[in-house]
């Protein structure tokens, strides 16, 4: 499969399960804080999303693709500027806060709501339950290191699904 197709493909998954995460006013808020580098929270939660499906693709295992799409675009929606905030609590207070804020504005299943909370393992000590929260800590670790240094994974992705 080309690199095109494949990224028209990963657009198209994420839209299918998580457009209405996309479009709240909540996800839409949180372009205004920075996760990383000079990359905002909203940017770093979808190229998370990109990087979960690709690594499904390559594992070849049964996933469920709406929840790894929903709870890998909502596991830091905590909606506040951590570096002004939280500092270094951040990591270990903001998967408890980003399931409290998804639960109140979406509805969030038990495969979601785990990989939400239990997204910094090992930094918090409770691992994830299921398949789709393992794949989301590692892609976040990838990201977060990648946005750190550069832009992040999948930003032409990005910037059509910003808009």
């Amino acid at each position: 499969m080309s690199r095109a197709k494949r990224k028209r493909l990963i657009k198209n998954t994420v839209n299918a399960y998580g457009a209405d995460i996309l479009d709240s006013e909540g996800f839409l808020r949180s372009d205004k804080n920075i996760q990383h580098g000079d990359v905002s929270v909203m940017e770093h939660s979808i190229s998370v999303c990109c990087v979960c499906l690709r690594i499904a693709k390559i594992t070849h295992l049964k996933f469920d693709y709406s929840a790894l799409v929903r709870g890998s675009l909502l596991h830091d929606y905590f909606d506040y500027d951590w570096h002004k905030n939280e500092g270094h609590l951040h990591g270990y207070r903001h998967a408890d806060i980003a399931l409290t804020n998804a639960a109140d504005d979406f509805s969030v299943n038990p495969i979601e709501a785990n990989m939400i909370a239990r997204h910094m393992f090992p930094l918090n000590i409770r691992p994830p339950r299921y398949r789709e929260g393992i794949v989301l800590c590692i892609a976040d670790k990838a990201c977060a290191i990648k946005e750190t240094f550069s832009k992040p994974f999948y930003s032409d992705v990005i910037e059509e699904l910003k808009k």
